[in-house]
């Protein structure tokens, strides 16, 4: 609707300036005319002096008409500006707040996965198999883990790997062994994961990691939740070693990307992203600058909206968070080009 009106006023303002222009070359020739009739009256002398009246109403007839084309030229440019100004903020205003809404909903989708892999990094924690193999670690009870983590696996597509560390942070257990064998005997306890892991209260609790790539998972961007295992699968037990789940982060957030609600003429001039709370880019629509660029994005204290740089629009929202899952900050956002009609 904003570009009907925006391509009305153009349409009007081109054939007004048009037609003005018309009347303007006919009034110019009426002039002419009235001039070289005044020159032929002088000629005739006496019995051209009447002709000679006319003449002069005539080219002051078209001068009054000459300067009524200006006034309409001027009043309607004035008007078509107004219009045109009002029309481009109405533009503005709409997709501003079209593309925030599209940007929160984006973060929203990915906080409400993210929210059950925090659940299910709690919940595999208690598995026997888990508990057993940190307890009692033999051959025969590492088989058992490394079966069970294969088994959920194969039902949750959307993790690269599940790993069992001991509490000096040794892996002792993994659900890939074949496609990640050197997962298997490597030391983790200087990882953010491990550590936070080791660090929760509770079997309730857990962390998350902001996204990063995994060297050992081949340099897959995930998303790393872990949490403590606990002696005799307890909530309240002593932690015995630490379970870490690794979201395979690149293509959930393609899918979350792609489902966005632009057309493909939008799409061809906008830019979708998924930043972090740091403003880094962890997903983007032209896959550039995932986890190595800082978007430098303005929110002006505010935790979702709008703004105009350099010819662009950008609109993003903060994360809301969902049900017990905060978040970690992380905003959707749509820079698009500003096109002239």
């Amino acid at each position: 609707m904003q570009d009907d009106i925006l391509r009305l006023a153009y349409e009007v303002s081109r054939i007004t300036e048009d037609k003005v222009d018309r009347i303007d070359r006919v009034m110019k020739q009426t002039g002419m005319l009235a001039i070289n009739a005044r020159l032929e009256a002088a000629r005739a002398g006496e019995s051209g002096r009447a002709f000679s009246v006319v003449a002069q109403e005539l080219g002051q007839l078209a001068a009054s008409i000459s300067a009524i084309g200006a006034e309409l030229r001027g009043a309607i440019a004035s008007n078509i500006a107004s219009l045109r100004t009002a029309g481009t903020q109405m533009l503005v205003d709409f997709k501003g707040t079209r593309h925030t809404d599209l940007a929160r909903s984006a973060v929203e989708i990915i906080d409400r996965n993210l929210y059950e892999r925090s659940c299910d990094v709690r919940w595999w924690a208690t598995d026997s198999s888990v508990v057993d193999v940190l307890e009692a670690p033999t051959q025969s009870s590492v088989a058992h883990a490394t079966e069970r983590l294969a088994t959920i696996l194969r039902s949750y597509t959307v993790y690269l790997d599940l790993w069992v560390a001991d509490r000096s942070g040794r892996v002792i257990a993994t659900g890939r062994p074949d496609r990640y064998p050197h997962a298997i005997g490597e030391d983790v306890s200087y990882t953010e994961w491990f550590r936070a892991a080791m660090s929760t209260q509770t079997g309730d609790d857990f962390r998350v990691c902001d996204i990063a790539t995994n060297p050992t998972l081949g340099n897959a961007q995930v998303a790393t939740y872990s949490t403590a295992v606990r002696a005799g699968g307890h909530t309240r037990g002593a932690p015995i070693g630490a379970l870490g789940i690794f979201f395979d982060w690149a293509p959930q957030a393609a899918t979350i990307l792609d489902g966005i609600g632009l057309s493909p003429a939008e799409r061809e001039h906008s830019r979708l992203m998924l930043l972090d709370a740091g403003h880094r880019i962890i997903a983007s629509s032209d896959g550039k600058g995932i986890c190595t660029e800082h978007y430098p994005l303005q929110p002006a204290n505010r935790e979702s909206g709008y703004y105009q740089k350099d010819g662009k629009l950008v609109a993003f929202a903060v994360t809301p968070g969902y049900e017990t899952y905060r978040g970690l900050g992380w905003l959707g956002c749509i820079e698009s080009t500003m096109l002239d009609d």
